[in-house]
Order: C-alpha cells, then sequence, then structure tokens
C-alpha cells in the first residue's frame, strides 16, 4: 500500500469512527434491558414460581435504565452532530420524519391487534399526537402501545433543543462539569419531591410501590425528563470542548454494574433514573472517546452496527409482539426450557418485524422526507473531536445525526 492510499485509509476510518458505532451499538444493549424488563413482569412473563419472582426482580431496572440511556445519548449526540447554519424548522423535520412514521404503524397494529376493542379517544388520541405522558393517567400514559411513551418526550426535548443547545454552548467549558453535578443532583432530588408532595393513591398496577402521580412525576413528565437529555448536551459539550476526564469506557461499565444492584435495592423511585443516571452520563461520552481514538469496543462490530441500526423499531415494535403474544400462553406456567424458547422467539420476532419497519418505513421516510428537495444532497455538518482545536488550518470530521 502507498503512503498516499495507507494516508487515505487511515482518515476513511476516523472518519467513519467520529459517527461513534459504539454509541449505535449500545443502543441496542439500551433496547435489549426494556426488552427483558417487559417479558419479565407478571402479566407477560410465560414462568411460574421462583424463576418468574428472580427474573422478574433481576430485569426489575432494565426498562428504566435503558430509557434513560437513551434519553441521555439523544442529548449527546444531537450535540455531537449539530449543524451549523441548521434551522429549529429542519431540525424538527428531520426528527420527525424519523420518529413519527414507526410510532404511526406501531400504533395502528396495537389498536387492530389488542387496544382497539378497549381503548377510548381520551386514551388513544393523545397517544397518536404523542402528549400522553403530559395526562397522569396511567391507561393514558402506558395505553396502547406502552413503549410509545419516550417518544412523547422526544417530541418536547426535539421542540427545545435548539434554544438549549444556544444556552450550554455559552457555558463557559471551565463550568461544564458543574452544571452537570448541579443537574444530576437535581434528577436525585426528584424522587424525594414525589415521595413527600404527591398522593400514594392509586397505586400503580403490576404491584410497583408507589403511587400513579407519583410514578408520572418522576419517570413520565416530559419537563422532569429534560433534565437527562440536557445532561447528555453538557456531556457532549464536556468531549467537543477536551474537558473530558479520560475516565475508560471499562471504567464506565463496571460503574453501571454497581449502580444497577443499587438500584435494584434503593426505594422504588430512586431506581428508576436517580441512581444510574452519573454511570450512564459517563459511559455515553467515554464511548465516544473511545470510538475517535479508536480504542477497543465490544459495541462496534458489524452486527452490533445493525442491531444498533434497527434498534429504534424494535424498541417500538416488541411491546406490540408481547402483549399480542399473550393470548398464546395458555398453558401458563411453562418450565425454564419452554419459557426460555418463548422469550427467545419473541426476542427474534420483535428483531425481524423491526428489520422490516426499518427497511421498508423508516429509511425510506428518511430518504425522501427529511430534508427540504433543495437541501438533498448537502453534505452534514462537522463536529469537532476531542484533543482536536478548532481552526481554520484544522477542519473537523463530520458525525452523522442519522442514528439518534
Amino acid at each position: 500500500m502507498t503512503v498516499k492510499a495507507a494516508e487515505q485509509d487511515a482518515e476513511a476510518r476516523r472518519a467513519r469512527l467520529s459517527r461513534l458505532p459504539s454509541l449505535t451499538g449500545m443502543r441496542f444493549i439500551a433496547a435489549l434491558m426494556v426488552f427483558f424488563f417487559h417479558v419479565s413482569l407478571p402479566d407477560f412473563t410465560p414462568f411460574g414460581g421462583d424463576f418468574a419472582d428472580d427474573a422478574e426482580w433481576l430485569f426489575s431496572k432494565g426498562g428504566w435504565v435503558g430509557v434513560s440511556f437513551f434519553f441521555i445519548l439523544s442529548g449527546f449526540v444531537l450535540t455531537w452532530s449539530a449543524r451549523e447554519g441548521d434551522t429549529p424548522r429542519r431540525f424538527m423535520r428531520r426528527r420527525l420524519v424519523k420518529l413519527y412514521p414507526n410510532h404511526v404503524v406501531t400504533f395502528a397494529l396495537s389498536m387492530l391487534l389488542f387496544a382497539g376493542a378497549t381503548a377510548t379517544w381520551k386514551q388513544w388520541l393523545p397517544n397518536i399526537l404523542l402528549v400522553h405522558t403530559w395526562i397522569p393517567d396511567y391507561n393514558t400514559f402506558f395505553g396502547i402501545n406502552p413503549p410509545s411513551w419516550s417518544l412523547a418526550c422526544e417530541v418536547v426535548f426535539y421542540l427545545c433543543f435548539p434554544v438549549l443547545h444556544r444556552w450550554i454552548k455559552k457555558i463557559e467549558p471551565a463550568h461544564l462539569w458543574g452544571w452537570a453535578a448541579g443537574l444530576a443532583a437535581l434528577v436525585m432530588l426528584i424522587p424525594a419531591f414525589s415521595y413527600a408532595v404527591l398522593p400514594s393513591d392509586p397505586p400503580m398496577p403490576n404491584g410497583f410501590p408507589v403511587g400513579v402521580k407519583q410514578a408520572w412525576f418522576v419517570y413520565l413528565l416530559p419537563p422532569v425528563r429534560m433534565l437527562e437529555f440536557a445532561i447528555g448536551i453538557i456531556m457532549a459539550r464536556i468531549v467537543m470542548t477536551d474537558r473530558w476526564i479520560n475516565f475508560k469506557m471499562i471504567h464506565a461499565l463496571g460503574l453501571l454494574i454497581v449502580g444497577y444492584a443499587i438500584a435494584l435495592n434503593v426505594p422504588w423511585l430512586y431506581g428508576l433514573n436517580a441512581v444510574c443516571l452519573i454511570p450512564i452520563a459517563l459511559l455515553i461520552p467515554a464511548a465516544a472517546v473511545a470510538d475517535v481514538k479508536d480504542q477497543p469496543s465490544p459495541f462496534r462490530g458489524r452486527v452490533m452496527n445493525w442491531l444498533g441500526e434497527v434498534s429504534f423499531a424494535f424498541y417500538l415494535i416488541h411491546g406490540v409482539v408481547i402483549i399480542y403474544g399473550t393470548k398464546f400462553l395458555k398453558d401458563k406456567p411453562y418450565n425454564i426450557a419452554e419459557g426460555i424458547g418463548l422469550w427467545a422467539a419473541c426476542l427474534l420476532i420483535s428483531l425481524a418485524l423491526g428489520h422490516l419497519l426499518y427497511k421498508f418505513v423508516e429509511l425510506p421516510m428518511m430518504k425522501h422526507f427529511a430534508k427540504p428537495r433543495s437541501a438533498r444532497g448537502t453534505a452534514p455538518a462537522a463536529v469537532t473531536i476531542p484533543g482536536q482545536r478548532r481552526s481554520p488550518e484544522n477542519a473537523p470530521v463530520r458525525a452523522e445525526s442519522s442514528r439518534d
């Protein structure tokens, strides 16, 4: 290989890694945590006895932690890939074109297969409009296709991102860590406020030991969850302004495992997102830096990249598969081997349908409608990578936002 060819190959690899493939792979791990949380719930698990109890306990924080990862990741990736000269209108168009078609398809499937017979207009109308998490009613915010509640939060995040990003960019780099710590402290105080102020009646279904309004305020109310989104923005700015502390991905993963173990043993509201917030907020930038520096990562391979690409569609469709699949659990409880086989079948069906949703809905919609016709073919904007000072002589590497 010639020197010029080697330089071109190195530059191509550097550009690819700047798109943060490890974060793409991690998206699927987070979606998988949500999947196992749902299939282990008493209403959906095929098991009985001690194994069912143990599985429910083990995965009882998986869904909460997975969604918290998505919210922080969203702020991080949108900041990493922010485009100079982008307008709020174009930004919102791209985000809605990625999010809303998948939501419409899974909403229609849910209504057709199981929700349509019982859902009232007070449940389905807020859901299709993605405003259902503003309503503190269990059958509304978790109605129709339950995972769609997080999309209602994401819409609010997208609407606020241009303003939040502009504000946070004005923070002096030396103060970014302080702002991140302050927002994290606020997230950790919210469960205490909810326990002290909000009523514990009516209780949450599924045996969750808190009131509906308590859980709604801590976990579903968009302005509250926006704190995690803002932390993601700040963590991206920390990396992009060379303020990262060189905390390795392996250390962040270890901290997250410890945080998850703690979350299993604290009062319920604290286990939703407060305990694991800091480990997640450190893991995402650590993985981004590992990609930019081409350090080893288990989340970067071709299979992980594909799984990450279909993770959004998988996340939305798996609830439809699980809920509809309970119609076939007539011989419950199953033994361990049969139950694990059913879990595997549910996972594979969700992945297959997620792939179809990604290939035939998400990708075509993004291709044809994400940009105005006049702007199609325009190259994505660039971001500065850690260790690379911004200057006219030092052009930064581009990063894509399509995976958020």
